[in-house]
């Protein structure tokens, strides 16, 4: 079932900080240098086995450097290594896909 929102955490791993983000479909986020867009958010319906996932697009905008995509896929909540941002600094991940920003 497609969802409008999706529920993303995002991870510094210089600093520690750990930051939900509610994210709607279509729009875009910032967590640090990173900007990420949500193109889709679908979730298992309720006689499946729970599942949640997400197709983002992140770029890098790093300050004096041209902005790079880093990632460009689907996400799994169940399974965030499958498809994961290979960055040095920051972690992102599904976490959810909701029908409201809470």
């Amino acid at each position: 079932m497609d969802e409008p929102f999706a529920t993303l955490r995002a991870l510094d791993k210089v600093t520690a900080q750990v930051k939900r983000l509610s994210v709607k479909v279509g729009d875009k986020a910032q967590f640090g240098t990173l900007s990420i867009k949500i193109d889709a958010c679908r979730k298992a319906p309720p006689e499946d086995p729970p599942e949640s996932a997400a197709f983002l697009e992140i770029t890098d905008a790093r300050p004096g450097q041209t902005p790079q995509l880093v990632f460009s896929g689907w996400m799994f909540a169940s399974s965030p290594a499958l498809s994961a941002l290979d960055h040095p600094v920051y972690d992102i991940w599904v976490v959810d896909c909701a029908s409201d920003a809470t």
